[in-house]
């Protein structure tokens, strides 16, 4: 049994992709090439933004929208303390300092009510400038977004929508992506629209940051790449990842989406009343990233983590240690107990094997598997 099974989705779609890798092999347009173009066009159709930029990675995405709004020393940037480095990590390397935000235990997302009791807080400070709000759409479930802009509008706030999970998600039918004055996502294999390596992908309806972003992925060009006109970085999405990405967009519009919906609905309905699962507020459409149930307790959790592996069942642990207590950030004043809810999660949360080929049977042992094991360790 595969957590994500990439394997099974190359064989339903070897001929697509097959062709699409060796069409660019054929043409030799290795970097920047047409597909590329054509890749970003129909993303942002998709979304419903005027822009779509490619980029080497999701990490990259976010470091150059922070760059667009010049984020930089003494500003200070709100991100969930329960999510992946990254989301912290680009606003440290742009010298700015993160802001810590506990999460909604239903949603796994930022809280908007400790988001404004962080934001007074700074201000009352004095010491930083906020700036910019990095909400994450946490294994697929888009953010509060409703809630999020209201407050970014009244302390004038950029909204920078971390999509690395949530590509294909929506909230009362607007697409993931499109909530942030600028948005971001991943390609990274295992996301719900995944390559074969690094890739990731800036929207935005902003001409001005668009024109930004396309020039300091390739190192700060101007009218042509001979002409640097600012200081950028390199970070082009390959020609043949985005050739390879094109059948599989294709696939997650016509059918994987749903399919993925439908086993997360499975699990949902078999796991009821023995686990605490997945919550999806009325309105919302999650891409699911990832199916994340919570247990009792961490002993609980890592027990039942234990108990599946025997069982030949793989599960992954997103996150086993919240971002106020990574070891990078010992000296900038957050202790154990701050952020309750971020760190109960990393204690007790547990994701499953999910992905659209998954079959149903796949499902129905999980299922009995983790009942058996709950029947018989209830404390």
């Amino acid at each position: 049994m595969e957590f994500r099974d990439l394997k099974k989705q190359y064989q339903v779609l070897k001929k697509q992709i097959d062709k699409a890798m060796t069409d660019v092999a054929a043409s030799s347009a290795y970097i920047m090439g047409e597909k590329v173009k054509e890749f970003e066009t129909s993303l942002a159709e998709y979304v419903g933004v005027k822009h779509c930029i490619t980029c080497a990675n999701g990490t990259d995405a976010l470091t150059m929208a922070l760059m667009a709004w010049n984020i930089s020393k003494g500003d200070a940037v709100f991100v969930p303390s329960f999510t992946f480095f990254a989301t912290a990590e680009v606003v440290s390397l742009e010298s700015a300092t993160p802001i810590f935000v506990d999460v909604v235990a239903d949603t796994f997302n930022i809280d908007p009510l400790k988001l404004e009791e962080s934001i007074e807080k700074v201000l009352s400070d004095g010491k930083l400038i906020p700036k910019a709000i990095i909400p994450v759409d946490l294994f697929g479930l888009s953010a509060n977004y409703p809630e999020i802009r209201k407050i970014a509008e009244k302390y004038g706030l950029f909204v920078l929508e971390d999509g690395a999970q949530g590509f294909g998600g929506s909230i009362h039918g607007k697409k993931a992506c499109s909530f942030g004055d600028i948005s971001t996502t991943s390609f990274f294999p295992a996301k719900p629209l995944g390559c074969y390596g690094d890739g990731g992908a800036i929207f935005t309806d902003n001409d001005e940051w668009a024109n930004f972003i396309n020039s300091i992925k390739v190192h700060g060009k101007g009218t042509f790449k001979y002409d640097n006109v600012r200081i950028g970085i390199n970070s082009r999405l390959d020609t043949i990842q985005a050739a390879i990405l094109q059948p599989k967009f294709d696939a997650f519009k016509e059918y994987e989406l749903e399919k993925v919906n439908v086993a997360a609905r499975l699990y949902s309905k078999k796991l009821k009343g023995i686990v605490k699962t997945p919550i999806i507020p009325d309105g919302y459409y999650s891409s699911w990233a990832q199916y994340t149930i919570i247990l009792e307790n961490k002993k609980q959790r890592d027990g039942l983590q234990a108990y599946l592996k025997e069982n030949v069942i793989p599960s992954m642990i997103y996150y086993p240690k919240p971002l106020h207590l990574q070891t990078v950030y010992k000296d900038s004043g957050y202790v154990l107990g701050e952020f309750p809810v971020s760190e109960m999660l990393c204690d007790r949360v547990l994701s499953l094997p999910l992905h659209p080929y998954i079959e149903k049977s796949d499902i129905d042992l999980i299922c009995f598997k983790i009942k058996s094991f709950i029947d018989k360790n209830i404390t």
